[in-house]
């Protein structure tokens, strides 16, 4: 089967509240309609779908990319400020990148949820291990300020993607 050499690595589903309309059959369903030979999941904040996506694309014969879309804050996770978090989309590259995003987006949320599930760049430094990033979202800001969240953790880019430096930002 002749296959397209695109791939979606930033989707919400509607895992993603207030962000995210497309039912996880229905996207996994029209990726293999276009024999799209892979998928990602990237909902905000959490790996809520992660699970089902996995199943269904495994299914529909599309390779699942698991991820999340991080709300970094500037900040401490801690603090109770309504700074206005970036985001970062994370991406697992396999079992072990996976198990930090689930550290991720469980820290998120009981250790820095205020409104929103938030982790922090020491957060990212600690759980970074074995993901990759995409550098800019639409709604992060600055691109300064994307430089600075993704340098402040270990980034191990796909292969043609230039690399960050190991630094911490500051902030």
């Amino acid at each position: 089967m002749h296959h397209l050499d695109f791939v979606h690595l930033h989707n919400h589903s509607d895992y993603s509240l207030l962000d995210g309309a497309s039912s996880i059959p229905r996207m996994v369903q029209r990726a293999a309609e276009l024999a799209m030979p892979a998928l990602a999941l990237t909902d905000h904040g959490s790996l809520f779908g992660a699970v089902e996506f996995f199943e269904q694309a495994r299914k529909a014969g599309v390779k699942p990319l698991i991820g999340m879309e991080a709300y970094v804050t500037r900040g401490k996770r801690q603090d109770k400020t309504r700074d206005s978090a970036h985001h970062l989309v994370l991406l697992a590259r396999d079992e072990v990148g996976f198990k930090n995003l689930m550290r991720l987006s469980s820290l998120a949320f009981l250790e820095g949820f205020y409104y929103k599930p938030r982790v922090d760049h020491e957060l990212l430094s600690r759980y970074s291990g074995r993901t990759t990033t995409s550098s800019r979202c639409r709604t992060t800001g600055s691109r300064s300020r994307t430089r600075s969240a993704a340098r402040c953790w270990s980034w191990r880019g796909a292969p043609g993607f230039r690399s960050w430096p190991r630094t911490t930002a500051t902030t």
